[in-house]
């Protein structure tokens, strides 16, 4: 597959359709690069979290390679955003200073950004407090997940199924949160005497709710009143329903999102076939 299949008049449309999949959801050469630097980065952050343990089993002469392949992924990714940036322009709807504002504000570029931009700007600015930032900065290398939505479809397709589920996800966490309020309520009027060390107030009977509402059950809070106990086993039955809840209102939105995707690509075939025909 060629990387680049159309002709254009200028450099910075080449590196637009460069930087960009030739259909939505399609991988090209650069696009598939930047997910395996993706995920190389996220397995060179678990390595070298395990590697600055004084107690790990891993020879430690492999961190700096390690510290390495991080600092190379930031300034390719830095890179690779300067010109996406640069030639973002030839997309109609980011033309402009108002465009590229536009272009800035979407969420899938503020991933991008804080994906290299902070630990870039504590090497270029702060290279003496590097071992101090660093650490905290490992957490935002989780951003480069975002950047594998722009090519992998699955990630899409999550994506659209939440916008599509989201005001009956809304609902069910209100239901949910309803439901932890009075379980943390019942078991601190229940329960407060007895044990107040865990159902003193309800606040600290929310530990024991939500372990149970989610059917976590740790084990380490409990009732131990008969009508505690009683109490007890209604909230976890309640808890069933906190976890389906959810889970149905994501399958169907799924299952919606994968069959209108399925609809229209059979259509694009179909309409593509009738041309093709005339």
């Amino acid at each position: 597959m060629p990387l680049i299949k159309r002709k254009h008049a200028t450099a910075k449309a080449y590196v637009h359709d460069w930087l960009e999949p030739d259909q939505p959801g399609g991988i090209n050469f650069f696009s598939g690069t930047i997910i395996a630097l993706v995920i190389v980065s996220l397995f060179s952050l678990a390595m070298e979290t395990e590697l600055l343990r004084v107690d790990s089993g891993l020879d430690r002469a492999w961190l700096p390679l390690v510290q390495w392949i991080n600092v190379a992924v930031v300034w390719i990714f830095a890179l690779e955003f300067a010109l996406r940036f640069w030639s973002e322009g030839e997309n109609p709807r980011h033309a402009g200073v108002i465009g590229r504002l536009r272009f800035l504000a979407q969420p899938v570029t503020i991933g991008d950004v804080l994906a290299f931009a902070p630990e870039l700007i504590a090497m270029l600015f702060f290279p003496s407090y590097t071992g101090m930032l660093f650490p905290a900065m490992r957490a935002l290398r989780l951003f480069r997940l975002f950047k594998l939505a722009r090519y992998v479809p699955a990630f899409a397709i999550v994506g659209a199924a939440v916008r599509r589920a989201w005001a009956p996800l809304m609902a069910a966490l209100a239901v949910a949160a309803a439901q932890l309020y009075i379980a943390a309520m019942m078991l601190y009027f229940i329960e407060g005497a007895t044990k107040p060390q865990a159902f003193g107030s309800i606040a600290r009977a929310m530990w024991w709710a939500v372990v149970t509402l989610t059917t976590v059950g740790y084990g380490d809070v409990y009732p131990e009143t008969l009508w505690g106990r009683v109490a007890a086993g209604l909230v976890a039955l309640a808890g069933v329903g906190i976890v389906a809840l959810p889970t149905g209102i994501l399958a169907s939105a799924f299952a919606e999102e994968f069959r209108e995707r399925h609809e229209a690509s059979q259509r694009a075939l179909n309409d593509a076939q009738q041309e093709a025909a005339e």
